[in-house]
């Protein structure tokens, strides 16, 4: 196995223990591909969900972005949500394991048909 798939693995065990939720691997593999290189930087890798400026980029980078939706409040309250489902308290948010529970949320999985 490479270290893309010790990821997804790492990423699939937050999603079940974390977040309760069952991972729909393949979807989480080509979240995981879409998040680039930055899966590979230890900062990257990871949301800063204390940070307005990391809300942001999220925000419009992924959500207006990537899957193509419009700004308005649901956008900040759907990131608001999939925080808490993750766990205020926990340290380590991983972006693939954000941006997938995002994509969930909004239906998008045709983004990575």
């Amino acid at each position: 196995m490479g270290k893309r798939d010790d990821l997804i693995a790492q990423y699939a065990d937050d999603l079940k223990n974390k977040c309760g939720m069952q991972p729909d691997m393949d979807l989480l593999t080509k979240v995981t591909i879409g998040c680039g290189p930055a899966i590979y930087n230890a900062d990257a890798s990871t949301v800063a969900a204390s940070q307005p400026s990391e809300i942001e980029t999220v925000k419009e980078n992924f959500l207006i972005k990537k899957l193509g939706l419009s700004d308005g409040p649901e956008l900040a309250k759907a990131i608001d949500a999939v925080l808490e489902t993750y766990g205020r308290s926990e340290r380590n948010k991983y972006r693939a394991v954000v941006y997938y529970m995002l994509t969930k949320h909004f239906g998008k999985e045709a983004v990575y048909g």
